[in-house]
């Protein structure tokens, strides 16, 4: 390998270490301050510079959708790996949707970060739903194999209203997304 090729395989190695740790970062302080977060302050927390930060993500919109998909991608490589290692296909459903809620409660500001067209936002939660929704499908077809739930339940129904219990945990200091979507999970045991 020349000189050039290992300056090149360098860079991009390089690169996409910067880019994980700003979405790392972003991901971090959009959970904390929202959306809206300096980009200064997710620049520094990451280690490198603002101009890093608009090299990789030129506008706020695309640092909020990369981070959506960065956290969808690390929520859908969650379940399989749950699904080896719990002590039942139960508990990884359980560990997963605790995840999944997590996703959810800290989203916040989402639609107002991304631009007017809704095409954008379609798209994501097109993105989301393809990602997540086979994920789930899984974890709820070993969970019935194994006969620790009943029968029938559908994905897109669980997560729909998983993300309906999610609604309002941001806004109401007395309410608790986790404990509703545990008292969900409690109706689906045998």
């Amino acid at each position: 390998m020349g000189s050039e090729e290992q300056k090149v395989r360098g860079k991009r190695a390089d690169a996409v270490r910067n880019q994980q740790a700003l979405l790392a970062a972003a991901s971090e302080m959009f959970v904390t301050s929202g959306v809206d977060a300096p980009i200064r302050t997710i620049a520094a927390k990451a280690g490198v510079g603002v101009g890093t930060i608009y090299r990789h993500f030129p506008s706020r919109s695309d640092l909020v959708v990369a981070v959506y998909r960065h956290q969808v991608e690390e929520c859908a490589a969650a379940g399989p790996k749950l699904l080896s290692e719990a002590d039942s296909p139960f508990a990884a459903l359980r560990q997963w949707i605790g995840l999944f809620t997590d996703f959810l409660v800290t989203k916040h500001g989402l639609a107002n970060a991304m631009s007017s067209d809704n095409s954008d936002f379609a798209a994501l939660h097109a993105y989301f739903l393809d990602r997540l929704e086979p994920v789930c499908a899984r974890l709820l077809k070993a969970s019935e194999k194994a006969g620790e739930i009943e029968t029938g339940t559908k994905a897109y129904e669980l997560m729909r209203g998983i993300g309906n219990l999610c609604i309002g945990d941001d806004t109401d200091p007395r309410y608790d997304a986790d404990r509703m979507v545990d008292l969900l999970l409690r109706g689906l045991r045998r």
